[in-house]
């Protein structure tokens, strides 16, 4: 099977208190980029992450997003800052020998200084979450990855549509290039009768001829290999796989045995049907170009 560069994929999962999110999403792009954005607290999972989406993804810009919550009360905890407390009980004491006043601190005061009480977010287990994080991100592949699949058959059906396209085209053009030199001959013997109306037509010379004109127009071998390729582009196709770059690089061997054919064309009617076979080719590539 083939797989689209484009996709998308959702999951998530919640345990007791604690939920997580993952969306992926994908465009085109020559490698994989994976683009992340999640919370600080999971920053730490980072590589481990990229590491898991390497299972199911070669090529793609793909950005991920992350969220997560803990809707238990037990991860915050009220803490006694000890020596700050008491660096305050000795500043006051400094001030109320200094200038002279009362010292009437009370708990309730104290209490309210700065850093005095403090709340505290708890150390979470990080195997906990990450049990959690690594449900997520593979439910949200294994969707992403699916939706690749499908979008993937749609490109493979709409490829093999344009690539038999391209093969009538080639069958034209192969079963015109006779008709030419046939053509090219009887125009060559009018003309040769208009100039020596009386002259007996060499044929050995009017053969010469053809046969250089035959040499500069044949494009036997173009439609070789442009049948070649058509064939190698299928089989890559239905074999599936990672085959993005390599059907790229099949495509670029398409045009330019198009271009070449279009440059030997000395017909009118092949020339325009070059012209189609060159475009063909365009939309096969823009397709490739969607393809991992």
């Amino acid at each position: 099977m083939i797989k689209s560069m484009t996709g998308f994929g959702r999951c998530e999962i919640s345990e007791g208190d604690r939920k997580i999110t993952v969306e992926m999403k994908s465009v085109n792009h020559r490698y994989l980029d994976v683009s992340m954005k999640m919370p600080k607290k999971l920053n730490y999972f980072d590589s481990a992450i990229r590491t898991f989406l390497k299972e199911y993804i070669q090529r793609g810009k793909v950005d991920v997003f992350v969220s997560y919550e803990d809707l238990s009360e037990s991860r915050v905890a009220l803490s006694y800052n000890k020596g700050i407390a008491a660096q305050y009980v000795e500043y006051f004491r400094q001030m109320e020998e200094q200038f002279g006043l009362k010292n009437d601190i009370q708990v309730s005061v104290l209490a309210r200084c700065p850093e005095v009480l403090v709340m505290e977010e708890q150390q979470e287990d990080e195997q906990e979450i990450w049990h959690l994080l690594e449900q997520a991100v593979r439910g949200a592949c294994e969707k992403f990855v699916e939706a690749r699949i499908r979008e993937g058959e749609a490109l493979k059906a709409d490829l093999i549509a344009k690539l038999d396209e391209i093969l009538k085209v080639v069958s034209f053009i192969e079963t015109r290039s006779p008709q030419i030199l046939a053509e090219y001959r009887q125009r060559l013997e009018a003309k040769v009768r208009d100039l020596f109306a009386d002259a007996q037509i060499d044929e050995n010379r009017l053969a010469t001829e053809v046969t250089i004109f035959a040499d500069k127009i044949c494009v036997d071998e173009e439609i070789v290999r442009l049948r070649s390729h058509v064939e190698a582009t299928k089989t890559a196709l239905e074999t599936g796989g990672g085959i993005g770059r390599k059907l790229d690089f099949i495509a670029q061997e398409m045009n330019r045995e198009a271009n070449t054919t279009l440059s030997k064309a000395n017909d009118l009617e092949i020339s325009r049907r070059a012209i189609d076979l060159k475009t063909e080719i365009e939309k096969v590539r823009e397709q490739i170009q969607n393809i991992e």
